[in-house]
C-alpha cells in the first residue's frame, strides 16, 4: 500500500462505546481483514483529577466524546468494514453513496499537537467549590 497515502478520518461513534469500537478496530488490524490498511486508531482523551469525599480521584475523559480517529487508506471494502463495526455509526462528513471526507491536515495538526500537549500537561484539577463558598476544614 505504499502507492496510496494514509489520510486521517473520523468514525462516528455510540457514546460511551468509543473504547470498544477502537479494540474492535485494533482486532481486525490483528486478524489481517485491515492490517496494511489502518495505520492508527486514536481517542483523544485527557486525564482529569477531581477531588470525592476527601480523595483525589484520576479519570480520563474524552476530548471529544463520540468521535474516533483513524489514520488509513480507504481502499476496496475497507470503508464498509469499518461502517459494519458494532457500535459505529458512520464515517463524519459521509455523503451517501459517496466516499468519506478526510481531515484537513492543519486540523490534524492541531488535534494531534493538543493531544500531546495533554499528555505533557498531565493534571488538571476540578475544584468543586466556588469562590466566596463556605467551607469546613476537617484535616
Amino acid at each position: 500500500m505504499s502507492d496510496t497515502t494514509k489520510k486521517w478520518y473520523v468514525l462516528r461513534a455510540i457514546g460511551g462505546k468509543e473504547k470498544k469500537v477502537k479494540e474492535y478496530i485494533e482486532n481486525e488490524i490483528a486478524n489481517g481483514d485491515l492490517k496494511g490498511f489502518v495505520e492508527q486508531v486514536l481517542i483523544p482523551t485527557e486525564k482529569v483529577y477531581q477531588i470525592r469525599n476527601g480523595k483525589k480521584i484520576s479519570k480520563e475523559r474524552n476530548f471529544f466524546p463520540g468521535y474516533i480517529l483513524i489514520e488509513a487508506t480507504l481502499a476496496g471494502e475497507v470503508v464498509h468494514i469499518l461502517k459494519s463495526v458494532p457500535n459505529v455509526i458512520g464515517f463524519l462528513g459521509d455523503t451517501k453513496g459517496g466516499d468519506p471526507v478526510p481531515m484537513r491536515q492543519y486540523e490534524v495538526n492541531r488535534i494531534l499537537g493538543r493531544v500531546d500537549e495533554l499528555a505533557e500537561a498531565g493534571e488538571e484539577l476540578n475544584i468543586p467549590f466556588v469562590v466566596g463558598e463556605t467551607v469546613k476544614v476537617i484535616d
